[in-house]
């Protein structure tokens, strides 16, 4: 009996870390969608900004940037609301660019084309602390988290209720 409770104790220990353990892997986000970067049309003119919208962007993730014929300029704040990329950070022109997040804070892109820029072609990124407070989880992710706190119990009750049969 004495070496099921060690058993049933490592595995609900086990059981607790993986569980309620927060796991996050950095991802690759395909700016734009599919759509990619690009000049906006007359009435796409907020498509960056919803698409970084509805985005959690972290340390270790990584921003795909998709383009044909222009170029993808990091800027600081100023050059971005200017649509001003004289004063470049970094500057790719490859047509398929991959830019680490390395630190938290908001990070600007423009166009190398002024006049894609002044049309909506600038993305800011804001990029959240490794701690920072997450926002209320959506009912999936609380479903899901429902599910595998019941599954738990039930491991628990089964446990018990066989420690005590041996």
């Amino acid at each position: 009996m004495g070496s099921f409770l060690g058993f049933y104790f490592v595995t609900l220990n086990i059981l607790a870390i993986t569980t309620f353990a927060p796991v996050t892997a950095a991802e690759e986000l395909a700016v734009g969608g599919g759509a990619g970067w690009r000049q906006p049309g007359a009435n796409e003119t907020e498509m960056y900004s919803h698409w970084a919208a509805t985005r959690r962007f972290r340390i270790g993730d990584s921003l795909r940037f998709e383009y044909k014929n222009d170029s993808v300029v990091v800027v600081d704040k100023w050059g971005y609301y200017h649509c001003n990329a004289s004063h470049p950070i970094s500057v790719y022109n490859t047509g398929n660019t991959i830019i680490n997040i390395e630190k938290s804070g908001p990070m600007y892109f423009v166009s190398g084309d002024p006049e894609h820029c002044k049309n909506g072609q600038r993305l800011l990124v804001e990029v959240i602390r490794v701690h920072q407070d997450s926002p209320a989880p959506s009912p999936l992710s609380s479903a899901a988290s429902s599910s595998v706190f019941s599954n738990f119990v039930f491991l628990c009750i089964v446990l018990i209720t066989a420690s005590s049969i041996m």
